[in-house]
């Protein structure tokens, strides 16, 4: 059997508070295969986006591992583990962060252009992805000239650029109307359904969860399988 994607083992993060450490992860254990879209459920403050930034690389766990198709990320250095979050994880967040003086095509090239992807090649890869996100016609459109939707649809697109084996989500249509959100969800879903990208989806949305393949809970420090 193949090693899981994503797997952290034991995982723990600890942040100094005054002159009190409080701990937000306590002993940690998700295992994720490739090709599975599982949900992070659970209270506001409960570390949700800490386990996601652990996943992600974005942070250091305080104690515990984190292994990427069955390579420990705990010895790498910054440089390489920017560039296993560059060619192995995409983001999409709340809130898109998107480039404002760039259009729509623009920033989901950038990416590329940062992995070193030839121009036209990221150029033909932004448009495809922007078109299976239904916005064809508004490749050319600044963000400020795009809806919630549209924009969160954007940075879907920018973070399938380099087609990452890996999606963690924080809350991805968190500040979308239901209809909306519902129309997001499902083109985020499908994608993931059709190149078999691994996805970890953080959401209060019981709906959305309940439409993945997998339930993970985070409560008091601790992950369960609901």
């Amino acid at each position: 059997m193949s090693d899981p994607l994503l797997r952290l083992s034991g995982v723990r993060r600890r942040f100094r508070q005054g002159m009190s450490e409080l701990e937000i992860l306590q002993g940690v254990d998700l295992e994720l295969g490739a090709g599975t879209i599982a949900a992070l459920v659970g209270p506001s403050g409960s570390g949700k986006s800490t386990l996601l930034h652990i996943a992600g690389l974005l942070e250091r766990p305080s104690a515990g591992e984190v292994t990427i198709e069955g390579r420990s990320c705990g010895p790498l250095g910054d440089r390489e583990r920017t560039r296993l979050r560059r060619e192995q994880i995409g983001f999409v967040y709340q809130f898109h962060n998107l480039l404002p003086d760039f259009t729509a095509l623009e920033n989901v090239m950038m990416p590329q252009l940062v992995a070193g992807r030839g121009r036209g090649e990221a150029r033909r890869r932004a448009g495809e992805l922007l078109g299976r996100m239904g916005l064809a016609e508004r490749v050319g459109h600044r963000p400020g000239r795009l809806s919630g939707g549209e924009q969160q649809r954007v940075a879907i697109a920018r973070a399938l650029a380099n087609e990452p084996r890996l999606i963690l989500a924080d809350e991805p249509t968190g500040n979308l109307d239901p209809h909306t959100a519902d129309t997001v969800f499902a083109e985020l879903l499908g994608v993931a359904r059709a190149s078999g990208t691994a996805m970890l989806i953080a959401t209060h949305n019981p709906e959305l969860a309940a439409r993945m393949d997998a339930t993970w809970r985070l409560s008091d420090g601790r992950l369960e399988r609901a």
